[in-house]
């Protein structure tokens, strides 16, 4: 099942070919979209409540092979950990609508990120799939870096390698990582857009 499901996967990992959702993409360099979802606490974010801080928007589905890549190896806990302690603001969004096979409701999704030993700031729910449209988020996982004053500097990839594989992370270039640091250190980010990859996000239609 697993291997049938990695499969699909890779035929709907988005390297530029994959359709985007019906809205355009945010624009790097541009305000970030305004969004307002709850989290799998029942709290309420909007990106207004972050104004002043870096904040760092992670989509993310349990299900999927790369996303699973990048937790069951801890990657995606390190850099969470990392950039929360320098008060980065960090949102895990998952927009998979609740008639897909691999939704999971608030509970069990709080519980599997609980179990993965991951800090972000709040995982929040979009299953109508407003907040993941309006930034034109394709895959799981697919990033974005907003600064203090709610630009969109960084729009891709965790990393360099679109693979389902663990052992490509220490060989990629982590994108986020080189992003972030270049941005906390004043300096502009030195490829602002890259190609994400991974599975299709499970749009409401």
């Amino acid at each position: 099942m697993m291997i049938r499901r990695t499969a699909l996967c890779l035929a709907l990992m988005v390297a530029g070919g994959l359709a985007v959702p019906a809205h355009a993409a945010a624009t790097v360099g541009q305000p970030a979209p305004n969004f307002r979802a709850t989290d799998t606490n029942g709290r309420t974010h909007q990106l207004s409540d972050f104004r002043g801080k870096y904040l760092v928007l992670e989509w993310t589905n349990p299900g999927c092979p790369f996303v699973r890549k990048h937790y069951d190896s801890r990657n995606m806990q390190a850099l969470q950990k990392e950039f929360t302690a320098k008060n980065v603001v960090w949102l895990a969004v998952n927009s998979t609508e609740t008639a897909a096979s691999d939704y999971l409701p608030p509970a069990k999704l709080a519980a599997w990120m609980t179990g993965q030993g991951t800090v972000p700031t709040a995982t929040l729910m979009d299953v109508e799939g407003t907040m993941g449209r309006a930034f034109g988020a394709r895959t799981t996982p697919h990033m974005y870096i907003v600064d203090p004053q709610g630009r969109l500097v960084y729009a891709g990839g965790i990393d360099s390698i679109a693979s389902s594989r663990m052992d490509d992370i220490k060989t990629a270039t982590n994108h986020v990582r080189r992003s972030l640091s270049e941005a906390l250190a004043g300096k502009p980010v030195s490829m602002a857009t890259t190609p994400p990859y991974g599975c299709s996000i499970k749009y409401k239609s």
